[in-house]
């Protein structure tokens, strides 16, 4: 059977509650969906957990081809949904483990995880596993927050501190992260400049409208390479008239349309792991958030395919 299911096969609305439908295995998979539903470590409003599904469901209004890239992301790459992590809600560190050997067994497999979270601290686990398999790896980071901040309440693990623990066990090369659309009202000066300090490379939103991602993503395509990179994407870097469903809101961010335009141009890297995180589908009846997430999901598959693709065009050459 030919995957994601057609509506012409079977109408939208008649869900298996995996992303688009797709089956949760098949050979030569290169792309892995996990959902991660995890929301213990938030500050502040929680309901994160419930992001896995309501993006799944809002997945099924997507269709199968992406006329930007020219490819079908999810069949191209043969994807499969592996369904969610059982994660233990008061535990972060026995779910971190759970988390990290959920993502490992994809990547032993050669398969590219896309984690569905989920709170922004889930990716600390995604990290250790890609760190445990390429060593310290590149980043891109998308979030109106730096997430480097060290504690909260004296916590060293929570929402707002995956960054400053990824930097402190030597997950990440520092000098390519990249953290860009950082924006809104600070605790005090430091807080940009301590994540500059830790060697990130922080492009805050006026800086990113200023310079114009093309001049941005020149500058990650030089210091990043074909390093083996994760792309973390918090759903609040896009602005709340956009995606009101999130947990640490920030006026003054980007639309969905120019959201997906960077995306969209992220071809070329070496990726290893994405996730998307933050969605909170209580706080949006619309549903517009996570049909936001589903879509940019559909782009990271995209951009896995293009690669994909070369490599065939390549290969078929030789």
């Amino acid at each position: 059977m030919k995957y994601p299911l057609s509506p012409d096969v079977k109408p939208e609305f008649c869900t298996t509650g995996s992303f688009m439908r797709l089956p949760a295995e098949r050979g030569n998979a290169k792309v892995g969906l996990v959902g991660v539903p995890f929301d213990t470590a938030a500050s502040f409003r929680v309901g994160a957990r419930f992001a896995p599904q309501a993006i799944r469901q809002a997945s099924m209004t997507l269709f199968p081809y992406h006329p930007v890239h020219d490819v079908y992301p999810f069949d191209d790459t043969n994807a499969i949904d592996i369904g969610d992590v059982p994660v233990i809600p008061h535990n972060i560190h026995r779910s971190y483990e759970l988390m990290e050997e959920a993502v490992g067994a994809l990547m032993d497999r050669g398969i590219v995880p896309i984690g569905i979270g989920g709170d922004h601290s889930v990716t600390l686990a995604s990290l250790r596993a890609a760190a445990k398999r390429y060593g310290p790896v590149a980043m891109i980071h998308f979030d109106s927050h730096t997430d480097t901040w060290d504690t909260y309440y004296d916590e060293k693990y929570w929402h707002g501190s995956p960054f400053i623990r990824a930097y402190e066990e030597g997950l990440v090369d520092p000098k390519k992260v990249f953290q860009i659309g950082i924006r809104g009202t600070l605790n005090h000066p430091g807080d940009v400049q301590e994540s500059k300090d830790l060697g990130y490379h922080v492009v805050t939103a006026g800086e990113l409208e200023r310079q114009g991602f093309s001049m941005i993503l020149e500058q990650m395509k030089t210091a990043i390479g074909d390093t083996p990179c994760f792309l973390t994407f918090d759903i609040d870097f896009v602005d709340p008239s956009c995606a009101p469903g999130t947990g640490t809101l920030e006026v003054g961010g980007f639309s969905s349309r120019e959201t997906l335009q960077m995306i969209r141009s992220l071809t070329g890297f070496n990726y290893v792991g994405f996730d998307l995180v933050e969605v909170l589908p209580s706080y949006d009846p619309t549903q517009i958030t996570s049909l936001l997430a589903a879509t940019i999901i559909h782009d990271f598959a995209s951009l896995v395919a293009v690669k994909t693709k070369r490599k065939s065009l390549d290969t078929t050459i030789e």
